[in-house]
């Protein structure tokens, strides 16, 4: 039981964090470790999503564990209904609040990108022992490398000629890409899911190293050699392969699951150890309820733009309130931690009525 306590304390802030990120009052107005590193390199929230792969990873593990899962027909088709399911929720996220046109829409997303992680980390997982699952993460880490090198040096990390985007312009279209650059590239595109499904195995693999662990403190060991090697092995491969989240580079991947692994051992440490129920729990209730209060968030702020108060929408006036009296970077971040501590309190209710919204 002392896992799922540290995991859902790590999940909780991570969803937290998620929200804060996403939710600010001005995106002209942000706190630099707020945003995501322009093209190259890794700011704290950059880390977040792989966070949240990795904690996917880990709650695979006890959730196979608990039921004994086997690979067969029927175990293979449950996990691909729930992969398309979240997916299918991602693509609804992206038409809310229905006023873009089928032809624009943009297909891929966060949610999507989980969900086709799940199903092929899951087949992996019940087809594979560990150490087919560790052979099978290194030959993708290092065929995505030379799949993205495939389109030459000069043009494999750049924006507007990585392979990345060139596979989602003949797969998906233009028009149904994400824009958000001043051209048409997805952060979440098809090819670069093929290593975030590394980020899950690596939670699903440390999970089940830590479950054979003899004590927390071992536990903590095991997860700051780990977590050490991942971040100088990253640091290291971005000689040659930069550390990039928008194409979820190999390296970017070695180098977020090892900061994943330092901060999974501060949470066993916190929550095996220190043992503060006042500030663990708060935590444990933000993770309880992890996608519905993710998709909730998002309905949530898109529904400010059908709300007019004069000239402006509901979510840039109550900005605007706050702008009046401080700072506008301030205000934006106030923005933002304002609704961390409203959608916390949803999960709060939730979990005291012990509502756990699942698929």
């Amino acid at each position: 039981m002392t896992r799922y306590k540290a995991l859902d304390a790590m999940r909780g802030l991570t969803i937290a964090l998620m929200i804060l990120v996403n939710t600010p009052g001005s995106w002209s107005h942000v706190y630099a470790p707020l945003l995501h590193a322009d093209w190259h390199g890794c700011t704290p929230t950059d880390v977040i999503f792989p966070f949240f792969m990795f904690i996917i990873g880990s709650a695979m593990f006890f959730s196979f564990k608990k039921t004994n899962s086997t690979a067969n027909a029927s175990q293979v088709l449950r996990l691909i209904k729930r992969g398309a399911i979240i997916f299918a929720i991602g693509l609804a996220l992206n038409m809310y609040p229905f006023t873009t046109s089928i032809e624009n829409l943009r297909i891929l997303g966060v949610l999507q990108r989980i969900g086709i992680a799940y199903i092929l980390a899951s087949i992996c997982v019940l087809l594979l022992n560990r150490r087919g699952v560790i052979s099978l993460s290194v030959v993708i880490l290092i065929a995505y490398w030379l799949l993205l090198l495939s389109v030459g040096p000069n043009n494999a990390y750049t924006l507007e000629n990585n392979l990345v985007r060139t596979v989602d312009i003949a797969v998906l279209g233009e028009s149904h890409l994400w824009q958000g650059k001043g051209l048409a590239f997805d952060p979440e595109g098809l090819l670069s899911t093929l290593p975030s499904v590394v980020s899950v195995l690596f939670g699903f693999e440390v999970t089940r190293l830590l479950t054979s662990s003899s004590s927390q403190w071992t536990s903590i060991k095991r997860l700051l050699v780990i977590g050490v090697v991942g971040i100088a092995l990253g640091q290291l491969g971005s000689l040659i392969m930069p550390i990039n989240k928008s194409l979820w580079t190999s390296t970017f991947v070695i180098y977020t699951s090892g900061i994943a692994c330092i901060v999974l051992a501060f949470f066993v440490w916190l929550c095996d150890i220190v043992k503060p129920e006042r500030l663990v729990n708060p935590l444990i209730v933000y993770g309880s309820n992890p996608l519905f209060i993710y998709v909730l968030s998002g309905v949530w702020v898109l529904s400010y733009s059908l709300i007019n108060i004069g000239e402006l929408n509901l979510g840039d006036w109550m900005y605007q309130q706050l702008a009046l009296v401080m700072s506008a970077k301030l205000a934006s971040f106030t923005f933002a931690l304002l609704h961390v501590i409203g959608f916390w309190l949803i999960s709060n209710m939730l979990y005291k009525r012990k509502i756990f919204i699942k698929i």
